[in-house]
């Protein structure tokens, strides 16, 4: 294990502070809006080895929830409730106090992340401290907590490759491998829904991200469970299974997995994940600023798309093929994906065969489609222009 500051320090966990630290303005973060907060994280966090204990890193990922992401807490400091942080822990012995402070003692003698970075001259590594300070007295309710400055990069004012989900996601899960598993399939996720929406990636690489793959030795290394477990029927049973069985029970995620062979033994593993059907609750996004600028900046560009759309002689000419009925001049969410993924194709159409060479491709599609293809005319579509571009592309060269 590397030095690490505090490692070797003594705590005494019974002192009380005799200072103004907890008279300052602050805000003390509660679990009332539970279902609100969310953690964000760097990706090469979620990708790290976590050298802790699930109550340690349940606390770390908690304490994460409390940061706003817009702006660096004053002195990397954040405050919990302490009667909501042992609810949070579904604490309710008489001996919680103590589990408390064995729990904190711990996370400071010897909890750390061992994150791997690309960098440009090689592969680099940290090992951080997330919460090297911690306090709190016996006469109020108030836990103060100090992220190291250097955990912060990781956690605040993040642009890209970061992955965001509700902290309620991780309060059933009592397995440090069911946390450590949900984050990561978190990740991929999180990419999958992005990458559906915005576009960029080919509809395959889309796809990989809802069914990711990992070798078994990377799974053993962000589980930690390099040198435990060592054969895989014991690392399934122990690691894998019952990980995948609480993530499903109590996460919104339903997750499946295949294992995959090279040669004789169980070289990686495919996940398979789907979200469960529920209501559609973006409250917790409610007072994200960036959300609701995002989602305004949405509905103006789909209505531009619509009357675009409505204005196009491609419109017209699916209509007379009986690819759009009156109800789908409706729908602004066909209208709007007609618009942006389907009708630059049948420019680009156009623009090798003419107005009839577009006339003749939707004689054909009309010929084909299939009744269950009209529930997703616009993906349909799109499919079948991609798939006939590249043919009068090869023809006319």
């Amino acid at each position: 294990m590397p030095q690490i500051k505090h490692a070797k320090e003594r705590i005494d966990m019974s002192i009380i502070p005799i200072n103004n630290d907890f008279n300052e303005k602050k805000v003390v973060c509660t679990l009332n809006d539970l279902e609100k907060r969310k953690v964000v994280e760097h990706n090469a966090l979620i990708q790290s080895v976590a050298k802790m204990q699930k109550t340690a890193l349940k606390m770390f990922e908690l304490a994460v929830s409390c940061i706003d992401t817009d702006k660096i807490p004053e002195n990397n400091t954040v405050y919990l409730s302490k009667k909501e942080l042992f609810s949070f822990f579904e604490v309710s012995s008489s001996s919680k106090h103590s589990q408390f402070k064995e729990a904190i003692e711990f996370m400071q003698k010897q909890a750390y992340f061992k994150i791997k970075s690309n960098k440009a001259l090689g592969i680099e590594y940290e090992s951080i401290v997330p919460i090297p300070y911690v306090k709190w007295n016996d006469y109020n309710d108030e836990v103060l907590i100090r992220f190291s400055p250097e955990i912060m990069p990781y956690l605040i004012n993040l642009k890209a490759e970061f992955t965001q989900y509700k902290i309620s996601e991780l309060q059933k899960l009592n397995s440090k491998y069911s946390i450590i598993l949900y984050r990561w399939l978190a990740m991929n996720y999180n990419q999958y829904e992005h990458y559906s929406v915005k576009g960029g990636r080919r509809a395959e690489q889309v796809e990989a991200y809802r069914n990711p793959s990992i070798s078994v030795k990377e799974l053993r290394a962000i589980t930690d469970t390099a040198k435990e477990y060592k054969d895989f029927r014991n690392f399934e049973k122990r690691v894998l299974k019952n990980a995948i069985e609480e993530i499903n029970e109590h996460t919104s995620f339903n997750v499946t997995y295949e294992k995959k062979k090279a040669g004789r033994s169980i070289d990686s593993i495919v996940f398979h994940i789907e979200k469960k059907r529920m209501a559609d609750d973006n409250s917790y996004k409610l007072d994200d600023r960036a959300y609701q600028e995002d989602k305004a900046r949405k509905v103006e560009t789909e209505d531009q798309l619509v009357l675009q759309a409505m204005d196009s002689p491609y419109t017209k000419l699916l209509m007379e093929h009986f690819l759009l009925s009156y109800l789908d001049l409706m729908d602004k969410k066909i209208l709007a994906g007609l618009q942006k993924n389907v009708y630059p194709l049948y420019d680009e159409l156009k623009e090798l065969r003419g107005l009839n060479g577009v006339k003749d491709h939707l004689s054909y599609v009309s010929s084909k489609i299939e009744a269950y293809s009209k529930r997703n005319v616009a993906k349909y579509l799109k499919k079948a222009i991609e798939q006939y571009l590249p043919t009068v592309k090869r023809q006319d060269l």
